[in-house]
């Protein structure tokens, strides 16, 4: 049976960034926060947003937020296409550092961990830990590689494809099941995916939580069976109050409907197809 908890987050996250202009916690970047996020309610913002929450509550750094519309196209607004060429979301600024831009889930958490984790708190020294270093990298390209594309083909097949074709849904999400068992393998013993004995909460792990957290929208069921340690690992992660404020950035999801999540499926689909016309 799929947890409760697992389908409502990974479903309302999955709508919530097509709700941001009229939600109270979209803001504009301030002069006062020296890192500005960009960001939408989709586990590769989430990715950065917990980040930032967990270097936050141990007073490392600030930041503010300015979600970006998928309806409106923001994201492929010239003056967002100058902070990332690539028109997706996240990225960041950092006035700390002459404005310098960064884009890319997986570098945007590398840069955050080398200017403002100094203590290595969320990561492994490379020179005095290089091969726990060396193992975070791994499991953040994995999930960079692997987990994210597969899974976000899933989502597409599953949930927005103007046709359902069994073979594409089967394919992606068949595939996704294959990568949770590398999860579930290097999980055995272990209670997170880099670090010695059972391991520390590292940017590895951040780097794919969202995604394997939003396993219900991709049509990936029963994962506390097929699954149990990455079950165990993600009921783990999402206990944290970092992770909590993380998963609320720019907008907190709320419990859906069947109905509901049809609803936003259809509005989703339209807007996916509008784009690529």
């Amino acid at each position: 049976m799929l947890r409760a908890p697992h389908l409502i987050r990974s479903t309302a996250s999955s709508i919530a960034a097509r709700r941001l202009s009229s939600l109270a916690k979209t803001m504009a970047p301030s002069a006062e926060a020296p890192i500005h996020l960009y960001t939408a309610a989709t586990p590769n913002g989430f990715k950065v947003s917990i980040l930032l929450e967990e270097l936050k509550a141990l007073g490392k750094l600030d930041y503010d937020i300015r979600a970006l519309s998928f309806q409106k196209n923001e994201q492929k607004e010239p003056w967002y296409i100058e902070i990332n060429p690539n028109g997706r979301i996240p990225a960041i600024v950092d006035d700390n550092r002459e404005g310098f831009k960064v884009f890319e889930t997986a570098a945007i958490l590398l840069y955050l961990s080398q200017h403002y984790d100094k203590d290595f708190t969320y990561w492994f020294d490379p020179a005095n830990d290089a091969n726990n270093y060396s193992e975070a990298l791994q499991w953040i390209f994995f999930a960079h590689g692997g987990v994210g594309p597969m899974q976000g083909q899933a989502n597409h097949f599953f949930r927005y494809a103007p046709e359902k074709i069994p073979y594409a849904i089967n394919r992606y999400i068949e595939e996704t099941k294959r990568l949770y068992s590398v999860l579930e393998l290097r999980l055995k013993n272990r209670d997170y995916l880099a670090g010695d004995g059972r391991g520390k909460f590292s940017i590895a792990d951040i780097n794919v939580f969202p995604w394997v957290r939003g396993h219900g929208w991709a049509g990936v069921n029963d994962v506390d069976q097929l699954f149990p340690n990455v079950d165990a690992w993600l009921q783990r992660i999402e206990a944290r109050p970092g992770v909590y404020e993380g998963l609320g950035v720019p907008v907190r999801g709320k419990k859906l409907t069947k109905e509901e999540e049809e609803k936003h499926a259809a509005e989703a689909r339209a807007w996916i197809l509008g784009e690529n016309k």
